[in-house]
């Protein structure tokens, strides 16, 4: 079964436009968005624009792919709000900002379209509005969809990020594909604290349960990766979850939500298999948890011998259990209910009734 990433990188899905990619501080993206960048950049009948807010052009393409007809970078790393002597107002340098994306978006030549933006946060904080933000992500959206195909709009933002919560929401798209990347760290700190690693050495829904709830927690991660113990950053291997939502595969067919965790090897050149990652080999040596829990028979390894001879087992059979009848019923008298009851002497009994004088 192939990779759900490699089919993403290969943009084998149709009807899918969006494709937003996560980063976090412990865990960077940025490889998966350079490969991206780069097989668009290979498709010479597509078109490619590549907006740069983060990390200059070079981070992602030679320069002699920069200059390549059918692509078209847009450099802002160096303009900033407020430093830019061509405006005097920021309101002004934010509205010429807008209108310079959706008039390059606009002006693509005709066929499919990628459009990469790198990196949203940093192009909300250009705009210093949320609602401004959405709203020109969602008219970039409009003119990808337009153009059908294999076209599609991919997002990049670093986490924690406004922005990543509305980009989710079926509201702005109802198809979706979003990778984020975690870190090598949290898949063996979840296998060794909490007994629960990676499917398939794990149930799915047990992991999933597990596994969410802390990813979510950036600073659990951050700990994993620049505590005292970790590892710390770098271009070494990672994890990454691929959630695609709604489109269609390769055959066709539409998708409901699926939710994978798939590597990232450098060495290995991109997408591989998590038991391929050499971080995560000691896991997969182990023995599943949930076949050992299964299997382990409790009386062994003991001090003491819980286990019976069979002599033992004959003896304690033919012990006579108390108050069994052994299925022999004897009838009981019936006799009719009542209740006994002693005066105690404190009792204060009077035959006469309190109550005579009153009509009831």
């Amino acid at each position: 079964m192939p990779l759900l990433l490699s089919s993403t990188l290969a943009q084998t899905s149709r009807n899918q436009h969006c494709l937003l990619l996560q980063s976090s501080t412990a865990q960077s993206c940025l490889p998966v968005l350079r490969a991206i960048v780069k097989r668009a950049s290979e498709r010479t009948r597509e078109s490619t624009i590549l907006f740069c807010f983060l990390y200059p052009p070079s981070s992602f393409l030679d320069p002699s792919r920069i200059q390549a007809d059918h692509i078209r970078v847009v450099d802002r790393t160096a303009n900033v709000p407020g430093y830019d002597d061509a405006f005097e107002v920021e309101k002004d340098w934010v509205a010429a900002l807008k209108s310079q994306i959706l008039d390059t978006v606009r002006s693509a030549p005709q066929g499919p379209l990628s459009v990469v933006i790198d990196s949203v946060d940093t192009l909300l904080s250009d705009v210093a509005s949320l609602a401004e933000t959405t709203q020109l992500l969602s008219e970039i959206l409009g003119v990808v969809r337009s153009r059908g195909g294999s076209s599609r709009l991919v997002i990049h933002a670093v986490a924690p990020c406004p922005l990543i919560s509305i980009l989710t929401q079926t509201r702005f798209s109802p198809s979706l594909t979003h990778i984020t990347a975690h870190p090598s760290a949290l898949l063996t700190h979840l296998s060794s604290a909490y007994l629960t690693p990676p499917p398939p050495l794990s149930p799915p829904e047990k992991f999933w349960g597990v596994f969410i709830p802390i990813a979510e927690r950036l600073y659990e991660s951050e700990k994993l990766v620049f505590g005292q113990d970790g590892e710390g950053s770098g271009p070494q291997e990672f994890a990454v979850e691929v959630l695609v939502r709604g489109g269609t595969d390769g055959s066709g067919r539409r998708r409901g939500v699926e939710r994978v965790l798939e590597g990232w090897s450098p060495a290995g050149g991109g997408p591989c298999e998590l038991r391929d990652l050499e971080n995560l080999k000691t896991l997969w040596t182990k023995k599943p948890v949930f076949e050992a829990q299964a299997t382990a028979d409790p009386t062994q390894n003991l001090s003491f011998n819980l286990n019976l001879t069979p002599e033992q087992q004959r003896s304690r059979a033919q012990v006579p259990l108390p108050y069994a009848h052994e299925g022999k019923h004897t009838e009981t008298a019936q006799t009719p209910a009542a209740i006994l009851y002693d005066p105690d002497s404190a009792d204060d009994l009077d035959d006469d009734d309190p109550d005579e004088d009153l009509d009831i």
